[in-house]
């Protein structure tokens, strides 16, 4: 049997931009989704929120979402400097991915 991965993530519209967290155990699909504004009316299609600059993996749902919890809360700051210490250009992680924008899950 396969592991499941959940990831919490973080995109942003540029560097120093806005900030959005979120967690899901389809990464490579959530990207795609953000960058195609998939959900036209969501938060980040509105503010264009198609660059991925975060990531951390886990093994278990619950420790993911409680990992989501604990970054909304933290101040902006804090968000930005733990972007900077993985990322310090605020590279488009998922640009060298190989995402097929063809397909979606259902």
């Amino acid at each position: 049997m396969k592991m499941k991965h959940w990831h919490v993530y973080i995109m942003t519209n540029k560097r120093n931009g806005v900030i959005y967290i979120g967690v899901t155990d389809n990464i490579n699909e959530r990207a795609k989704e953000h960058k195609l504004k998939f959900y036209p009316k969501s938060f980040t299609a509105r503010y264009n929120c198609d660059k991925l600059v975060y990531l951390e993996e886990f093994g278990r749902g619950e420790d993911a979402e409680k990992r989501e919890r604990q970054f909304k809360k933290w101040k902006r700051d804090w968000k930005i400097e733990l972007i900077e210490e993985m990322n310090p250009n605020w590279s488009d992680l998922s640009n060298n991915w190989n995402l097929n924008y063809n397909k979606f899950r259902r």
